[in-house]
Parts: C-alpha cells; structure tokens; sequence
C-alpha cells in the first residue's frame, strides 16, 4: 500500500491504539502516495489533485487533515505533538494555495504522511510510558 519509508513500522501492538494508527496510516497515504507517477518513484495523492482547484482544492483538503488532527486530540497525544501537526497542515494550506507552485509542493511536502509519523511516534512514547 504504500512505500515502507513512508510511515514508519507501526510494531506488532494490538492495543487501545492499534485501530487509530491504522487509520491515520490508511487516510495519509490516501492523501499523499496512493498513486505514483509511471517510471519514477514520485508519489502522490488526493491532496495533490484536489488542489489542483486553485486556493479551493487546498481548503478542502483542509478537512481531512484537520481530521487527523482531531484524532490526535482524541488519543492525547500532547500539545507539542498537536502543534507540529497543525505548522503542517498550515504550511500546506498556505503554499499549497499558490497556483502551480503549491501544485508541486504538495506532492513534495506531503504534511499528512509527516503528521502520520508524528502521530506514531507520540503512539510508541506513550505506549514506553505506560
């Protein structure tokens, strides 16, 4: 489903959390790398193609990130891990909005992958801490 470098392994758990990660896993590569450009390793998603609708498409696809976002709440997984995630997504509305520019950001920056692997690495320290 997606490249293993992507998100890092999410370990053999089956707790409270195991649901949740799998989730934010599925909806990040949904967004980010669920299709590849045929003969490069360039990957991409629906945030990319929904923002190809200028300033539009990237405040639509504000919704599933704040999503994530949400569920980061809901797993407590601390301010500083919520903050990180929302510098994320702020940095791709914004650049993300800029026609052709932000285009290509988006499949480079990929802010939900990157809040993907915070929101697993915050799941691993809560998990040592319990």
């Amino acid at each position: 489903m997606h490249d293993p470098e992507d998100i890092p392994n999410l370990e053999p758990y089956k707790d409270a959390y195991t649901q949740h990660l799998h989730e934010v896993e599925r909806i990040a590569n949904l967004l980010d790398a669920r299709y590849t450009i045929p003969g490069t390793k360039i990957r991409f998603g629906w945030d990319a193609l929904i923002g190809l609708l200028p300033v539009l498409g990237d405040t639509l696809s504000l919704l599933p990130q704040l999503y994530l976002l949400y569920k980061a709440q809901r797993l407590q997984l601390g301010w500083l891990t919520m903050l990180k995630m929302l510098l994320n997504i702020l940095i791709d509305w914004a650049i993300g909005s800029v026609p052709i520019l932000g285009d290509l950001f988006d499949v480079a920056f990929k802010s939900n992958l990157r809040n993907a692997k915070l929101t697993a690495q915050a799941i691993r320290d809560k998990r040592q801490s319990d």
